[in-house]
C-alpha cells in the first residue's frame, strides 16, 4: 500500500521526475506515482516518511507531510 504526501512547489513534468529521483536514489526499491494536479506524491516500499521528505527537500521542493 501507498503512503501519500503532500508535495508544494511541483508544476512540470521536469519536477515530477526530480522527486522521483531523488526518492529513488534514497530509496531504490521504492515506487514512486506523481499526481502534479493534486500537488502529491504516492510512494509504495515501505519508505519512512523522513526518507521522503528528505529526499522531497534535497530536490527543492516543500515537504507538506501525509495526504
Amino acid at each position: 500500500m501507498a503512503d501519500t504526501y503532500k508535495v508544494g512547489g511541483m508544476t512540470c513534468g521536469g519536477c515530477a521526475r526530480s522527486v522521483t529521483n531523488a526518492i529513488g536514489k534514497l530509496a531504490p526499491g521504492a515506487a514512486v506515482t506523481v499526481d502534479l494536479d493534486a500537488g502529491t506524491v504516492a510512494v509504495e516500499g515501505g519508505v519512512a516518511p523522513e526518507t521522503v521528505k528528505k529526499a522531497v527537500e534535497g530536490a527543492g521542493f516543500d515537504f507538506g507531510g501525509q495526504a
